[in-house]
C-alpha cells in the first residue's frame, strides 16, 4: 500500500478509536447513574432479558434506565468487535491495535460478566454488602482496564509499523518505566477506593451539614460509611506523587510527545482533586459523582498515554544509541 493511502487508513481507524473510546466512556458514566438512581434491579433479576422477556415495554422509570444502559452496553461491545475485526485485517502481527482491540473485547466481555452477576445475585439497590463493595471494586478496575486498552489501540495506530514497546521489560527503560507503571498501580488503588466509597454515598447520602463529620472516619457507622475517610486521603497523595511525576518526566530529556501528554496528566490531575473537594462539600449529589467519574477515567487514559509515549520514546533513544555505535542507520 501507498505510504499516502497507508497514512490516511491509519488516520480514519484511529479517528474511529476514539470515538469508540468516548462512547465507551459515556456508557461507563451512565452506568453510574444506574447505580445513583437504584435502578440495578429494574429488569429484575433476569439477565440478558429483562424481567424474562427478550422484547420488553418498559413500565417504570428504573426499567427504562436499565434497559437502556444494556442496550448502550451491548453497542460498546458491537463497536468494539468491529474495530478490532478492523485493526485484525489492518495491521499486521503484532501490531499493538491488534492486541489492545483484543484486549478490549475481553474486559468489555468480562464487564457484562460482572454487571450480570451483580443483578443474578441481587447486589443492587439497598444491598449494602461487603460482597457488592467487592464486586463493584473489580467492575471499576476492569473499567480502567478497558478504557486503557481502547486508548493504547488509538494510539499505536497512527503508524503503520508495529512498535515494539517491550512493555513488560523494565529493564530496557530504566527508572522511568517504574515510574509510571507505580503510577497506573497508584490509580488502580484509588478507582477501587472510589467505588467503594460511591456505593456508600450512593447508600447512604448525607446532607451539607453533615458532609465533614461523614468522613471522620467514625467506627460506630456502616463500613461503606467509615470509607469515606480512605478515599479523600488516598487521593490526594497518589495526585501529589502524580503531579511530580507528570513535571518530572517531561523535565527530562524527552521527544514533544511526552511533555505534551504529561502536561494533560498534570491538568487533569488537578481538576480531578478540584472536583473532589466539591464533591465533599456538596455532599456527593449525583450529577457531581459522574463529572468525578469522568475525570477520574479520562485522567487514566491519559496517564496509560503516558506509560506508552514514554516506553516509545526509551526504545527509540536506545535503538539510536545502538545504531550510533555500530556505525548502522538506526532507522533501518
Amino acid at each position: 500500500m501507498p505510504a499516502a493511502s497507508a497514512h490516511s487508513a491509519n488516520s480514519s481507524f484511529s479517528r474511529v478509536a476514539w470515538v469508540v473510546l468516548a462512547y465507551t466512556l459515556a456508557v461507563i458514566v451512565f452506568g453510574a447513574w444506574v447505580r445513583i438512581t437504584g435502578s440495578g434491579a429494574g429488569c429484575g433479576q433476569h439477565w440478558p432479558t429483562c424481567h424474562g422477556e427478550v422484547v420488553h415495554r418498559p413500565q417504570s422509570i428504573e426499567t427504562v434506565i436499565e434497559l437502556t444502559h444494556r442496550v448502550t452496553s451491548g453497542l460498546s461491545l458491537l463497536f468494539a468487535g468491529g474495530l478490532m475485526v478492523w485493526a485484525r485485517r489492518r495491521f499486521s502481527a503484532p501490531h499493538p491495535a491488534r492486541s489492545g482491540t483484543v484486549l478490549a473485547v475481553a474486559f468489555l466481555l468480562l464487564e457484562a460478566l460482572l454487571g450480570a452477576g451483580l443483578v443474578g445475585f441481587g447486589l443492587v439497590e439497598d444491598d449494602d454488602s461487603v460482597a457488592r463493595a467487592v464486586v463493584m471494586a473489580i467492575h471499576l478496575t476492569n473499567t480502567c482496564l478497558l478504557m486503557g486498552a481502547l486508548g493504547a489501540a488509538a494510539w499505536a495506530s497512527v503508524d503503520d509499523r508495529p512498535r515494539r514497546l517491550h512493555a513488560f521489560a523494565p529493564a530496557r527503560h530504566g527508572a522511568s518505566w517504574w515510574l509510571v507503571a507505580g503510577g497506573l498501580a497508584a490509580v488502580l488503588l484509588v478507582s477501587m477506593s472510589g467505588a467503594v466509597t460511591a456505593l456508600g454515598d450512593t447508600l447512604y447520602p448525607v446532607s451539607a451539614g453533615e458532609s465533614l463529620r461523614s468522613v471522620d472516619g467514625s467506627t460506630t457507622g456502616h463500613f461503606l460509611q467509615r470509607m469515606r475517610i480512605v478515599h479523600p486521603l488516598l487521593a490526594c497523595a497518589v495526585g501529589l506523587y502524580l503531579l511530580w511525576l507528570a513535571i518530572a518526566l517531561p523535565g527530562l530529556p524527552a521527544p514533544p510527545a511526552v511533555r505534551r501528554v504529561g502536561n494533560i496528566v498534570a491538568g487533569l490531575v488537578v481538576a480531578q482533586l478540584c472536583a473532589g473537594v466539591v464533591n465533599i462539600m456538596l455532599s456527593a449529589p449525583g450529577w457531581m459523582q459522574l463529572v468525578h467519574l469522568a475525570l477520574a477515567t479520562c485522567l487514566w487514559v491519559a496517564l496509560v498515554l503516558l506509560w506508552l509515549e514514554v516506553l516509545s520514546a526509551t526504545v527509540s533513544a536506545t535503538v539510536s544509541a545502538t545504531g550510533s555505535a555500530t556505525g548502522s542507520d538506526p532507522a533501518r
